[in-house]
């Protein structure tokens, strides 16, 4: 047990510092909002301002590829409690299509940006007996044709934080949030229409996409006392994962998997239909 005494610096206004890097949108935007629902104070840092600022979060511009500003940006917090390595993304790209300068810069977003921040906030955080939150990707854990460097540098995060979880323990915990398809503003470029994503979204065991709050709640989840014991941890938010492809190919029990496959779609399409009604509803309602 650890006995040592708390010396954490005090908290003139109670509430922890949370910086979430990418905050402005899509998932970081969720985690934003998250923080703040649960009494946080939120500092977001990316290039661009929001296009939607999330009310209560404070925004710095930040190019988290450039260290000298990164170290600079952390210094002049007066405290970080929880750091939330969210930054990330990647275009579609065959690799044969592109040279090896436009992945590597890939792979510097997504790993190298948050080993960056991570560094720069960890005597702080280590003041704090605060907590890092990477926000990885099931691309990391399996193939990933046409995001190859995205998916190598999210399998590099999350063993880079079960390294840091050690080499930083007691002091500061870091787990990983393993994060699979989720809903955002941008999902038309990875799914097409509303109608490839319903179709997508079939294809989840909870019948749906991720909601940004859905990773954002994780999160809390993770800085959170009640995660007091887990570091070096991966936490899985993926709806229950990818159905394996084999089982739609093979013919044995295809009879009652596509009996049980029709029963879940008659069943999705009842709840939406369901869904809908009921906004209608409230909609009428308030109108």
């Amino acid at each position: 047990m650890d006995k040592r005494p708390d010396t954490r610096p005090d908290k003139p206004s109670g509430k922890r510092l949370t910086v979430v890097t990418g905050g402005t949108r899509g998932v970081g935007a969720g985690i934003a909002r998250a923080f703040v629902e649960a009494g946080d104070e939120v500092v977001v840092c990316a290039r661009r301002p929001p296009q939607v600022p999330v009310e209560g979060v404070e925004f710095v511009p930040l190019d988290l590829r450039d260290p000298p500003a990164v170290r600079a940006f952390f210094d002049g917090l007066p405290r970080v409690d929880v750091l939330v390595n969210n930054a990330g993304g990647a275009p579609y790209r065959l690799l044969a299509e592109t040279d090896a300068e436009r992945h590597a810069r890939v792979i510097e977003l997504n790993l190298t940006a948050p080993l960056t921040a991570s560094l720069a906030a960890y005597e702080q955080l280590k003041r704090a007996r605060g907590s890092v939150v990477m926000i990885g990707s099931v691309s990391g854990t399996r193939p990933s044709p046409g995001t190859a460097a995205y998916g190598a540098a999210k399998a590099g995060l999350e063993n880079l934080a079960r390294s840091m979880a050690v080499e930083w323990a007691p002091d500061v915990r870091v787990n990983t949030l393993v994060v699979g398809m989720v809903r955002t503003e941008l999902s038309q470029l990875h799914y097409g229409d509303e109608a490839g994503i319903a179709a997508v979204s079939r294809t989840v065991p909870m019948g749906r996409l991720a909601e940004p709050l859905d990773v954002g709640r994780a999160a809390v989840f993770l800085a959170s006392d009640a995660a007091a014991y887990i570091t070096g941890a991966g936490l899985l938010v993926h709806g229950g994962g990818e159905r394996p492809t084999f089982l739609d190919a093979a013919t044995a029990n295809k009879e009652k998997a596509d009996k049980e496959k029709v029963n879940k779609e008659r069943a999705d399409k009842e709840r939406a239909s369901e869904e809908k009604a009921d906004k209608e509803k409230v909609g009428g309602e308030t109108g």
